[in-house]
């Protein structure tokens, strides 16, 4: 299951045509909403999404580092960082749509000794099974096996 990767252009096309605001207009609006977020996350806010999440910021603990060249630890202060926790309703609508993609990743694919195991008087017309498949060969096998 591949993931993609949408940009804030996509964004913007996609707010664009479900509203009818020009590209234009979608973009100043995308990108007033990132700004705001950022200033108030600047000030110390908490931004809350009621559904979608929550971003507030956070204090990283200090802690002892390593320099990767020499090995020898270096120490490494506290800081802040933004933290965001999903919302409810993200959280089930994401889980219900990553479960659907990966069962239908693996529904088995239905092969040639599938139609072999349908018997005649399941299949009536006999469409479909094995035996009208001409190989030039064998009838009890499919042309590419």
């Amino acid at each position: 299951m591949g993931m993609n990767t949408i940009t804030k252009k996509e964004i913007v096309e996609r707010i664009a045509a479900k509203t009818g605001l020009t590209k234009v207009a979608a973009k100043e609006a995308v990108q007033l909403f990132l700004d705001t977020v950022i200033e108030e996350l600047e000030r110390g806010n908490r931004i809350e999404l009621r559904d979608f999440g929550v971003y507030e910021i956070k204090e990283r603990a200090k802690r002892v580092g390593r320099n990767p060249r020499t090995g020898e630890p270096v120490p490494v202060p506290n800081r802040p960082v933004v933290n965001f926790k999903v919302g409810r309703q993200m959280k089930q609508r994401v889980a219900e749509a990553w479960a659907a993609r990966k069962a239908a990743a693996e529904a088995p694919a239905q092969t040639p000794s599938d139609f072999q195991a349908e018997s005649p008087s399941s299949n009536p017309t006999g469409e479909g099974s094995a035996s009208n498949w001409t190989t030039g060969g064998s009838q009890d096998r499919p042309p590419f096996s």
